[in-house]
C-alpha cells in the first residue's frame, strides 16, 4: 500500500491575500478579479484570519453598510484552521469535512506558504482515483 501524501502536493503555494486594513470593496473587486472564494487576511504580516465570498455576501446584506469605508478587520473570520504542509491529506480533508470548512492554510514556521481548498481537495481525489484505483 502506498503511503499517504501530504496536504503540500496538493495546495497551493503563495496564496494572495490582503491587509486587514483594506476596505470590503476593495476585497471583493480583488476576489472577483482573480476568481477566489478565500483571502488570507494578514495584519503587519501576520496571519490573522480568512475572509471569503460568504462572509463579504453576508455583511453586504445588511442595511447601511458601505463597502468602501467597511475595511476587512471589521468582516473576516479570526482563528481560521490552519496545519503545517507535512500533515497528511486524509487528516486535512476529514477535518475540513468535519467542520464544513472551505479551506485550509497552510503555514511553516509562522509563515502563511499555502492555501487547500475544496478545489484543490477534488483535484486530489481525481489524481488519486486515476493513479491509485485505476485498473
Amino acid at each position: 500500500m502506498k503511503a499517504i501524501p501530504t496536504v503540500q502536493k496538493y495546495m497551493t503555494y503563495v496564496p494572495k491575500s490582503i491587509g486587514s486594513d483594506q476596505t470590503v470593496a476593495q476585497a471583493s473587486e480583488f476576489m472577483r478579479k482573480l476568481h477566489l472564494r478565500h483571502l488570507p487576511v494578514l495584519k503587519g504580516g501576520h496571519l490573522v484570519g480568512i475572509l471569503t465570498d460568504r462572509d463579504i455576501n453576508l455583511v453586504m446584506s445588511f442595511k447601511d453598510v458601505d463597502a468602501s469605508t467597511m475595511t476587512v478587520e471589521e468582516c473576516y473570520t479570526a482563528e481560521p484552521y490552519f496545519t503545517s504542509p507535512d500533515t497528511p491529506l486524509n487528516e486535512v480533508v476529514a477535518h475540513m469535512a468535519e467542520k464544513k470548512y472551505g479551506c485550509a492554510l497552510i503555514v511553516d514556521n509562522g509563515k502563511l506558504v499555502g492555501i487547500f481548498t475544496e478545489i484543490d481537495a477534488y483535484k486530489a481525489l481525481s489524481e488519486l482515483l486515476e493513479t491509485r484505483l485505476k485498473t
